[in-house]
């Protein structure tokens, strides 16, 4: 099966999660920290892990520091391809002409949450193997203090550059948002390499 195909497989969409308050919040984060541990003690002892477990070990569930980030004003566009994308993917991919097999909206969250939100948004679409997502972060241009627009869309930037598993994003077309939302691409997770492997093997 070729990418392009891979990424027209229909699926279904990927639906945001509540927000979740402050304790709940530190709560799920003490409890990744520990699952995570004890991920990589088993994967070092030799134990294989399950295919969610494998996933969350791809995408990482830490970005680096919030402290700083490169601001982008809230017009600009969003592009970043990783090497070994090719050029003709990553034109179909930023014309929108790829289907969009899930959507996460992050408007009026604040960016904890909307961090958050973006985590588990991300390993629940590789869970699902899908290639091609869409996250509307608005451009936050309607803020009356001139340093606070586009704080979120830079974030969002900053933290889709740091996840090995985002191939590639780049700012929406008109339809899907524009330059308030932006199309994020996946690899597609070894977990579901494995299972699609199999799956030849039985046919």
């Amino acid at each position: 099966m070729s990418d392009d195909e891979d990424f027209f497989a229909q699926m279904r969409d990927v639906q945001p999660l509540k927000p979740t308050n402050k304790r709940e919040e530190l709560a799920a984060k003490r409890t990744i920290s520990r699952a995570a541990a004890e991920a990589r003690r088993r994967l070092a002892e030799g134990e294989e892990l399950s295919a969610d477990e494998q996933i969350e070990q791809e995408l990482g569930k830490a970005f680096v520091s919030d402290e700083y980030i490169e601001k982008v004003k809230p017009d600009d566009i969003l592009a970043f391809k990783r090497g070994g994308v090719q050029d003709g993917v990553y034109k179909k991919f930023r014309l929108g002409k790829y289907q969009i097999e899930g959507r996460l909206d992050l408007h009026r969250m604040r960016v904890a949450e909307a961090k958050q939100e973006v985590e588990s948004f991300l390993l629940e679409a590789m869970r699902r193997d899908h290639r091609t997502v869409l996250i509307l972060h608005g451009k936050g241009d309607r803020n009356p203090n001139p340093e606070q627009r586009g704080v979120l869309k830079s974030y969002l930037n900053k933290w889709l550059k740091e996840l090995k598993v985002v191939l590639a994003f780049h700012s929406a077309q008109q339809q899907h948002g524009g330059r308030g939302a932006v199309y994020v691409m996946l690899k597609k997770s070894e977990a579901n390499k494995e299972k699609t492997r199999e799956q030849f093997k039985k046919e």
